[in-house]
């Protein structure tokens, strides 16, 4: 058996322009004991994404917001992610999600330069 790297993606999916790899850091605000529910629906559709061009996608609750989710995602393009807005399983998500949630929403685009599963 062959030792892989903690850097090693052999596993992992097609490697990509590194200078094209676009990051996409948001929150959003559920209504009051919605939180749950929603990272459920978040959390459901996952499948389709790999092929979308989606490298990580991770849904974390904020421990000191109750109402508070955080999404963090890594893309191969932001067109990628872009088109991925698109597919049906994400459509289907959104306008399940979105009465309940209270319309408050942070974004923050980035450009990744590197880390652990990346290629």
């Amino acid at each position: 058996m062959t030792a892989l790297s903690r850097t090693s993606n052999a596993c992992g999916p097609p490697a990509c322009d590194a200078a094209r790899v676009y990051g996409y850091i948001g929150s959003m605000r559920t209504r009051p004991g919605k939180r749950d529910e929603v990272i459920a629906l978040l959390l459901k559709g996952l499948d389709a994404l790999p092929g979308a061009g989606c490298l990580s996608y991770v849904v974390s609750e904020c421990p000191d917001d109750a109402d508070r989710i955080w999404v963090s995602e890594v893309w191969e393009s932001a067109e990628h992610h872009s088109a991925s807005l698109q597919l049906p399983e994400t459509r289907a998500t959104i306008a399940t999600a979105m009465p309940m949630l209270t319309g408050e929403f942070t974004r923050q685009e980035t450009r990744v330069v590197g880390g652990i599963g990346l290629p």
